[in-house]
């Protein structure tokens, strides 16, 4: 007789009904008496995905801004005069009255503000991937772990506070297609390919290249690093490609819906491999085991124009150029950040319709409710714990493809049973001077 609880009990449960939203008893993380207290906030990367956290958070005291860029800098100074800049985050984070830390820097150097920051009692607001290792990851989760119930911490998936997807978590955990044994995720964006860009000199004036470097491997500057994510998350030393990416919001939410955690197995393939560039296509899949609600399941990623196979009812959609397709002994439900669509098998009187909101309540923003977390310590859906392993979780499967063979994943020692080999991958070494754990 299976030893896990009916999907009911477990609903009716704190984390579930909450979505892992809980009040601590440490009440008030922030020093100071009322939530309406103002944070003093420091803003790691001002441009890009940083001018739009910027802009979430903008309402909070900006004490501190920080970009390798000096022309951004002094943009975005102009808005903020009143807060201190530094083109060094390790400088900036030694400022005395910083209560949180919102990093949007590149991937490669997310670990490294995420851990440093919490060593240093800051909340932290990441933007996705939290690291650019399954080493880096796990340090992360684990450095918030050890914080846990004194710092609020969120990942950037805004779309994670979308109501699309809180209905669609709860019409997987209430049961309308049954147990899910399959989920299909999948994002057609194809990086470009090639090598390490030669040097352009000279360096311009306003731009600290070596801080931009960081950890990583040096390299000669090129501005063709530059324009975005896709310019430079698609080489090794700098990114981890669209599973790193995409992969961020799009296995979120198989991830949620399902309450996963760590993987037992993980297998990959993709394009040839290059030592300079990530696999412009990938598809991967992770055996996940049963926890006490669901039994065992397995998830497929596929990037780079790869699909699954759809079921007959879907294949209208079948041209979606991203989605998760959940299969249940029950039916199919198909999603993507705007949509959601229900294919029961046969029926839908095994269900019962709750009103939608009655388990997970709508989100007062995906920024905001970092800042109540940093304020009240009620913790963020997207913290460290639960994105922390999700990220290790997608990063596995540039392991698995990088050695070309399946992995069976020993969580609690962070290696893959029998290859040694693998460590390689799982951990990065860095350039001189540079600590992940500082």
């Amino acid at each position: 007789m299976s030893t896990r609880i009916n999907r009911r009990t477990f609903l009716k449960t704190g984390a579930a009904m909450g979505a892992g939203i809980t009040i601590l008893k440490s009440g008030i993380l922030k020093a100071g008496n009322s939530p309406n207290e103002k944070l003093n906030i420091a803003v790691i990367g001002v441009r890009g995905r940083g001018q739009a956290n910027l802009d979430g958070v903008k309402e909070e005291n900006i004490v501190a801004l920080c970009d390798v860029n000096e022309k951004n800098l002094a943009e975005a100074a102009q808005e903020f005069p009143q807060a201190k800049t530094y083109v060094d985050w390790r400088k900036c984070l030694d400022q005395k009255d910083i209560d949180a830390v919102v990093c949007s820097t590149t991937d490669h150097t997310h670990a490294f503000v995420n851990v440093w920051a919490m060593n240093r009692g800051k909340h932290v607001y990441c933007e996705k991937p939290l690291a650019n290792s399954v080493h880096e990851a796990r340090v992360v989760r684990e450095t918030y772990l050890k914080n846990k119930g004194k710092l609020a911490t969120q990942m950037g998936t805004q779309i994670h506070a979308s109501d699309n997807y809180r209905r669609m978590v709860e019409l997987i955990r209430r049961g309308a297609i049954g147990d899910v044994k399959k989920v299909y995720v999948w994002c057609s964006r194809t990086p470009e390919g090639g090598s390490y860009l030669p040097a352009a000199e000279p360096v311009p004036d306003h731009l600290h290249w070596d801080l931009w470097i960081g950890p990583s491997p040096e390299h000669p500057y090129n501005p063709g690093y530059f324009g975005g994510c896709l310019a430079w998350n698609r080489f090794w030393d700098f990114g981890s490609g669209q599973i790193g990416d995409m992969g961020s919001h799009m296995m979120d939410m198989a991830y949620w819906a399902l309450d996963l955690r760590l993987p037992t197995t993980c297998q990959a393939e993709g394009s040839p491999l290059n030592p300079d560039t990530c696999p412009q296509w990938l598809t991967a899949e992770w055996d996940h085991p049963a926890n006490d609600w669901r039994p065992a399941v397995k998830v497929s990623w596929y990037d780079g124009g790869k699909k699954p196979g759809m079921p007959s009812k879907v294949f209208d959609r079948e041209n979606l150029f991203k989605g998760v397709l959940f299969q249940g002994e029950k039916g199919w439900l198909l999603c993507d950040y705007d949509f959601r669509i229900l294919m029961p098998m046969g029926d839908l009187t095994h269900f019962d319709c709750p009103k939608a909101g009655d388990l997970i309540p709508p989100s007062p923003g995906h920024h905001q409710e970092w800042i109540i977390g940093c304020k009240t310590g009620k913790p963020p859906l997207c913290n460290f714990d639960y994105s922390g392993a999700l990220i290790e979780n997608n990063l596995l499967a540039l392991v698995a493809y990088r050695l070309g063979q399946k992995l069976q994943w020993d969580a609690e020692n962070l290696q893959a049973t029998g290859c040694p080999e693998a460590d390689q991958y799982i951990r990065k070494e860095y350039r001189k001077g540079w600590v992940l754990d500082g």
